[in-house]
């Protein structure tokens, strides 16, 4: 198996992250010409989402040639020349494989809908009437999950966009496509995977109505999804690199399956429970504070739950379909900066591989749209809409959006404080936030009390320590939901993370164990104070002591 508990992963939206043609869409070119940057932060892969040959409905998730480049992100020489320059920096290349469904651009899909049997095998065509689709179920984006093509008198099924057909995995000619698929890009060098909502891939053997959800219950985790991730990791030599599932809905116990090396299927998992805390009864559409307490209780039944069973999580809060965490978790104004390098640490020193979001690392904040004309994604779009027909004022729904769009994670990178914040010398597809000035990359490089060599500090932290690899874990202050706090032990060495989640000045019930405790690291200069009741953390304050 792949080494992978002291790497950090770096995620790279690259539609988003560098132009170097002034058409306004980053491109493969533009992060070749930032790797000198990704090599000083230390990071030990990248993470692109798709590039590949895609009407770009879902941003890239709708892929219709998995062997190619979309001409809008450059060509298969940027790419080889990406994963060699890459290389030299000791930097690997990680892919996104949208293997649970493609566009229906795709040549297969084509093939379908021209009534050729074998391609209509690949996906799940269903006879019915034009009015009753197979079943009732709901697609992720809002609407039906079922589309009705006339000349066919068939539906097919779409768990996602109306352009995005589910793959049929119970066909095996279609899990052999994709072994080949995943041995072309072996044979590029690409040194990881990350499999797009691999949980879903298994369907059920009988189609029925869901009266007590959305259908989900029916394929999420499904009945043969653990053997085709076998096969498919056995037929394609994948074990030896670092592979990771994102996990739609998932459980506890799925991913310790996932991921536990005996099972030889993925390397890590990702899941999302934690990053519902803030769903009003659930629902990403309604807003509320965060439970700080459930967050808490979330995080440590993972860690635990992995902990005792030999899994491994993915650690991250950021990606490109969730809000940037700062905002969600932090605060934007008086402690950005303290915020978000105690977020950074909070997660980075979890059992598991972190995962940086590009602009993590410099704390950059959601967009703050005023307009809905200023938003791109398909999902944001459809709910606006939805928002609408609910009941609620255009300014409700826009504020939902301002905490909730996918796009708040896919405005350009602050590089520096020239027009649009140095990302494209042209129009930027999706604008950028008013606050590029302060938060960029140029800023930050050389600033030793910056965001950005925070996280630096972090990543060669668990280079160094072995204890933040591969030590145990273990939770305290249960109590106290605005205090996160937790050790982590190996052979002999122990540190203690403890991370006030609130802008007030709170005393965490801490008593240090037997030995000297030495802060190592933290977001304020000095020691915090410590008293008969514990330790007083200022507002978003984190500390890391390590026992001597």
């Amino acid at each position: 198996m792949a080494d992978f508990k002291d790497k950090v992963v770096y995620q790279i939206y690259p539609k988003s992250f560098q132009d170097s043609d002034g058409d306004g869409i980053g491109d493969l070119k533009g992060v070749i010409s930032r790797l000198d940057y990704l090599e000083k932060l230390g990071v030990d892969y990248l993470w692109l989402t798709p590039f590949f040959r895609s009407p770009q409905k879902d941003n890239g998730y709708d892929v219709a040639d998995y062997r190619s480049v979309d001409p809008v992100f450059g060509t298969m020489e940027d790419l080889e020349v990406l994963a060699e320059q890459s290389g030299n920096r000791g930097i690997g290349l990680m892919l996104d494989m949208v293997f649970n469904h493609t566009s229906t651009e795709h040549e297969w899909f084509r093939r379908a809908l021209a009534g050729e049997q074998k391609y209509m095998d690949y996906y799940f065509f269903r006879d019915g009437e034009a009015d009753r689709p197979p079943t009732n179920w709901e697609s992720k984006f809002g609407g039906p999950a079922w589309e009705y093509v006339p000349h066919l008198g068939k539906w097919y099924l779409h768990l996602f966009d109306v352009t995005q057909a589910d793959l049929n995995w119970e066909n095996p000619e279609v899990r052999e496509e994709l072994k080949k698929v995943i041995l072309f890009w072996k044979e590029k060098g690409i040194r990881g995977f990350r499999f797009d909502v691999v949980n879903l891939i298994s369907k059920p053997e009988v189609w029925e109505d869901d009266w007590e959800g959305d259908g989900r219950r029916f394929y999420t985790d499904g009945r043969h999804v653990h053997e085709f991730l076998k096969e498919l990791t056995a037929d394609t030599g994948i074990g030896d690199l670092v592979t990771v599932g994102e996990m739609s809905s998932t459980s506890l116990e799925n991913c310790i399956r996932y991921s536990n090396p005996e099972e030889k299927e993925l390397s890590m998992c990702f899941s999302f429970h934690h990053l519902k805390v803030d769903y009003k009864d659930g629902n990403k559409w309604e807003l509320m504070e965060p439970d700080l307490g459930e967050l808490k209780s979330i995080l440590k039944k993972w860690q635990l739950g992995m902990q005792e069973n030999d899994g491994w999580n993915a650690v991250f809060w950021c990606n490109h379909d969730q809000p940037r965490i700062v905002s969600r978790l932090g605060e934007e104004g008086k402690y950005r900066k303290e915020s978000a390098k105690m977020l950074a640490a909070a997660i980075h020193l979890l059992r598991g591989t972190p995962y940086i979001y590009q602009g993590e690392e410099l704390g950059m904040t959601n967009a703050d749209y005023t307009d809905i004309s200023q938003y791109r994604d398909v999902e944001s779009l459809n709910y606006y809409q939805i928002l609408l027909e609910r009941g609620k004022t255009k300014e409700e729904a826009l504020k939902v959006l301002s905490c909730r769009s996918r796009d708040n994670g896919r405005t350009p990178m602050q590089w520096d404080g020239t027009e649009n914040a140095g990302f494209t010398s042209g129009t930027p597809w999706i604008g950028c936030p008013d606050n590029y000035r302060e938060i960029n990359a140029s800023m930050q490089v050389e600033d030793e009390d910056s965001v950005f060599h925070f996280y630096r500090e972090l990543i060669a932290l668990r280079k160094r320590k072995k204890v933040v690899a591969e030590g145990r874990i273990e939770f305290l202050c249960d109590d106290q939901p605005e205090v996160f706090a937790y050790r982590r032990s190996l052979e002999g060495e122990e540190l203690l993370v403890v991370n006030n989640f609130t802008s007030r000045t709170v005393t965490a019930g801490i008593v240090m164990g037997k030995g000297d405790y030495v802060k190592i690291l933290g977001n304020y200069a000095g020691k915090p104070e410590k008293g008969a009741e514990g330790v007083r953390l200022r507002p978003f304050e984190t500390v890391v002591w390590e026992r001597k």
